[in-house]
């Protein structure tokens, strides 16, 4: 039953007991938010700023969304995507915290966007997106609002593409600082917590064995990294398709099998896209596919298996288990579709381990009082985040682990900062 608390849009409100359990829960893997959010209590580098989120509505970012109200933002949420959020999740924000929600696991796009616009309502003056939807939404059909803007932070790679896109062409109205590209966020978000999440996904969907398979990824960015290694230490049979000859040969030094998807197309067991771009699995490459392949994406949206194109090829499409549609081909062949095309990792498991969502979140609420702070002389484009801000998660995280790192002396210093000195 989907309950409206006052501002917010969510499933049941009664299941907000769970919600907060998993909040609190999520809260004890992630001390570097904690010491942010103890140091905004003090600070409230983000008094009165109204703010509009659209981020996977999870238990991490839960603790965000209690890090940013702690330092005096009042808050708007919506889904990044109509099959991450978590329903608890959501109750706990809306009804414990007072924190404006609008997001239902499994919205239909319409509603996806109304949450979107419902978001938008509150007339944001900073912006915080996952996949540039808000963004998005703002420079094409509330264009009114732009002036009320001072900047946005974007979460991932699809976003940034996007923004990078639209800073190029000279229509991005308000400064943006991509979280995505700070050390601290896909080192170790990208790397371990999707790698490590995509093959919980997948897992959890099927069931299936990965030792022994052909296991193909698109992409090898950061998460097609951490999902090779992870693939690899279950024992599959790793192969990389890549368009960037940089990464492809890096993927070949790190000792997988390097080849274009036409070819892996006809031997792989199961493929996972991570590129962020459109159609990487295509019509050709369904009709070169082995019966009974598996195919699941862990980008942003679920662009990147053409679907449109596999729907047309099969003659039938049934629901095998949870997350697994079978579609059927004119051959008899059957091609398994994970959790609509959709991010396997939060649609058919829980996502990022809050472990490493504490830098990427920390990254966020630091860019947020930083933007807030700095917005009269940051420009109308993307920037990455500020050195200072990524060292100073590491530092936390460190110190959060029990982890103590030399220093140089002031001879290693000078030693550094001279020329004189040679063999």
């Amino acid at each position: 039953m989907k309950v409206s608390a006052k501002g917010s849009d969510v499933k049941d409100l009664k299941l907000a007991a769970e919600g907060q359990d998993l909040i609190d829960w999520a809260a004890r893997e992630m001390p570097v938010l904690t010491l942010i959010r103890q140091r905004f209590v003090k600070e409230q580098p983000l008094k009165g700023l109204k703010l509009a989120a659209c981020l996977h509505v999870t238990s991490e970012t839960a603790n965000l969304m209690l890090t940013l109200k702690a330092g005096g933002a009042d808050l708007a949420l919506c889904a990044s995507n109509p099959l991450s959020t978590n329903d608890a999740v959501a109750a706990a924000l809306a009804s414990q915290h007072s924190i404006g929600t609008y997001a239902i696991r499994g919205e239909d796009n319409d509603t996806y966007y109304q949450h979107i616009d419902a978001a938008l309502d509150h007339h944001p003056a900073m912006t915080m997106d996952d996949g540039a939807d808000l963004v998005s939404r703002l420079h094409k059909e509330r264009k009114d609002q732009l002036a009320e803007v001072i900047g946005g932070t974007e979460e991932t790679t699809t976003g940034v593409i996007r923004l990078r896109a639209m800073a190029e062409r000279g229509v991005l109205r308000y400064p943006i600082i991509a979280v995505n590209e700070a050390d601290t966020k896909h080192m170790f978000d990208n790397r371990y917590g999707t790698g490590q999440s995509t093959i919980d996904g997948i897992i959890r969907a099927t069931n299936v064995l990965l030792a022994g398979k052909t296991f193909v990824i698109a992409g090898y960015g950061w998460v097609g990294r951490g999902l090779a290694s992870r693939a690899k230490g279950h024992g599959a049979d790793v192969v990389i398709t890549e368009v960037d000859s940089v990464k492809a040969l890096e993927a070949a030094m790190d000792g997988f099998r390097v080849m274009k998807m036409d070819e892996a197309a006809q031997t792989g067991d199961i493929f996972v896209t991570v590129t962020g771009d459109v159609n990487v699995l295509d019509r050709n490459h369904f009709d070169a596919m082995k019966d009974g392949v598996i195919l699941a994406n862990s980008g942003h949206f679920n662009s990147e298996i053409n679907l449109k194109a596999l729907d047309d090829m099969a003659t039938g499409v049934r629901q095998v288990r949870p997350a697994v549609q079978e579609y059927k081909m004119r051959d008899g062949r059957r091609l398994h579709v994970l959790a609509e095309g959709r991010l396997i990792n939060l649609a058919a498991a829980e996502g990022h381990p809050a472990a490493v969502m504490d830098m990427s979140f920390a990254n966020q609420a630091l860019c947020a009082a930083y933007i807030a702070a700095n917005a009269a002389t940051l420009e109308k484009r993307v920037y990455d985040v500020p050195d200072e801000i990524d060292k100073e998660v590491a530092q936390l995280k460190l110190h959060a682990m029990g982890i103590v790192i030399d220093t140089l002396t002031a001879e290693q210093e000078r030693y550094l900062n001279s020329w004189e000195e040679g063999t």
